[in-house]
């Protein structure tokens, strides 16, 4: 076998086992703005492909019969970048109109001192989710002086 050059791997996508499709694609489609580019509605084998631009972001899988357990291995959370705290804000606004809790009160910081930060709160399946800037939360509350903030929520 021999080596290649290019050996950065980059995230292509995220698939999410949910417990009903319709109710995920109202949350990610309606409430965060991703664009349905593919949906299979064949009983048993309901899924989309979510994407921005025409871009495959996120699959969501109807396949689940229980919501997201965070004490067992897998994902930790799931982490959407945008390129401005007010970008960050915005969706703040919207979840928060549609009544999704939140883990943290308003835009806190990765840790303390940090400029990057954002929210975190959790999907209709409880699915842990941040999105975040990478710059404009200098001086926003970190909520745990010893540990990143996305951790432990």
């Amino acid at each position: 076998m021999t080596a290649t050059t290019n050996t950065t791997l980059c995230t292509g996508h995220v698939g999410l086992n949910v417990t009903d499709l319709a109710r995920s694609l109202a949350f990610y489609g309606d409430l965060l703005g991703f664009e349905v580019l593919v949906e299979g509605k064949e009983d048993g084998r309901r899924y989309a492909l979510l994407g921005q631009e025409g871009r495959l972001v996120l699959a969501l899988w109807q396949q689940a019969d229980a919501p997201y357990a965070p004490a067992r291995a897998g994902l930790h959370h799931l982490a959407f970048e945008v390129d401005s705290i007010d970008r960050v804000r915005d969706a703040e606004a919207r979840l928060t109109a549609h009544g999704v809790d939140f883990a943290h009160d308003g835009v806190v910081a990765h840790r303390e001192g940090a400029g990057s930060g954002g929210i975190f709160f959790h999907d209709p399946d409880g699915t842990r989710l941040e999105i975040y800037a990478p710059s404009g939360a200098e001086g926003a509350p970190a909520p745990y002086a010893d540990a990143p903030t996305c951790g432990f929520f």
